[in-house]
């Protein structure tokens, strides 16, 4: 069962988000990556969002460009965490994605990366995770010491 649901509005955003899925793998936190459009079909997210809790999901990961509407549609049909990754596109090269995201309405929070910064989404989902699961707790701590040590 993943713990986590990683959210791209298009296939194009696949390479933005490999990252992320590479340090989710390193930590050992199950994941799953999926593409869909808050603009192309606002229905089948939300009956991905509504039905994630009861597949196991405890955390989103939404990465978009430009307008990023997909982390706010997400975090609207949730109460669970919802991490907003914005991505470098367009002419503001992901400024608008970063406002887009990081400026949600009182009572529907998105936490928000970096611009482009898939590895801390990511680390951020550990992070949370590491509350309830040991075995993330002390993966992430390892891969933190790691980075001291360097």
């Amino acid at each position: 069962m993943p713990l986590v649901a990683i959210l791209i509005g298009s296939r194009s955003d696949e390479e933005a988000i490999k990252p992320c899925v590479d340090m989710l793998t390193q930590l050992g936190v199950s994941h799953e990556a999926h593409v869909m459009s808050a603009h192309r079909n606002p229905e089948r997210v939300r009956d991905f969002v509504t039905s994630a809790r009861d597949r196991g999901v405890e955390v989103f990961i939404a990465a978009a460009g430009l307008a990023a509407h997909l982390p706010g549609v997400v975090a609207s049909w949730t109460t669970l965490p919802v991490i907003g990754l914005p991505l470098p596109a367009g002419e503001l090269r992901g400024l608008d994605s970063l406002y887009a995201i990081v400026q949600m309405p009182p009572g529907i929070p998105v936490a928000t990366v970096g611009i482009g910064n898939a590895r801390n989404a990511a680390l951020l989902a550990a992070a949370i995770l590491a509350l309830k699961y040991d075995d993330i707790r002390q993966a992430y701590e390892t891969y933190r010491k790691s980075l001291a040590e360097s």
